[in-house]
């Protein structure tokens, strides 16, 4: 019986903030793949709600129940990063048509740049196909509620940035 190789993938992405959706990508791959690591990006064009560190610290807390996943910051370019911890393969989530046109050219500038750089796309659970981070921001800066959207830690600190 052939055994597979060892597989490292990145699930990148700013993750401001992580929802509901990225988890069930995320638990997902750590099913299909040996390694999976959240590459949260630092990402300085986006006025981000959280911080890098923030950012970081929620993805690990709330994946923390996958032993084969681990977060990590970086700033620059995806491909250098995936150089750097020595992963082929990219992990990213679709909803719409939409995100499939810009994967789709992401992908192809990812493979000018790193030809053996693979992406595998994955659609999120019916319930969460409407969610993105965006929209949880709105909510949380409007005052809507948003614990059905990410996790209760997540949720409580949208609630305080809001206060801040």
């Amino acid at each position: 019986m052939n055994q597979k190789p060892y597989s490292r993938v990145i699930y990148p992405g700013t993750f401001d903030p992580m929802t509901n959706g990225h988890i069930d990508i995320v638990e997902r791959a750590a099913a299909m793949f040996d390694e999976v690591i959240i590459a949260v990006a630092a990402s300085p064009s986006k006025n981000t709600m959280f911080t890098l560190a923030e950012r970081v610290f929620f993805a690990g807390e709330v994946t923390q129940h996958l032993p084969n996943v681990s977060v990590r910051g970086f700033s620059g370019l995806l491909v250098d990063f995936a150089k750097e911890v020595e992963a082929n393969i990219l992990i990213r989530g679709l909803r719409t048509t939409m995100d499939f046109e810009y994967e789709f050219g992401l992908t192809a500038m990812y493979r000018k740049l790193m030809p053996h750089l693979e992406s595998v796309f994955l659609t999120p659970a019916g319930e969460f196909a409407f969610l993105s981070s965006t929209i949880v921001r709105e909510v949380a800066i409007h005052g809507g509620d948003v614990s059905s959207f990410v996790p209760a830690i997540i949720a409580d600190a949208l609630v305080k940035k809001k206060k801040v």
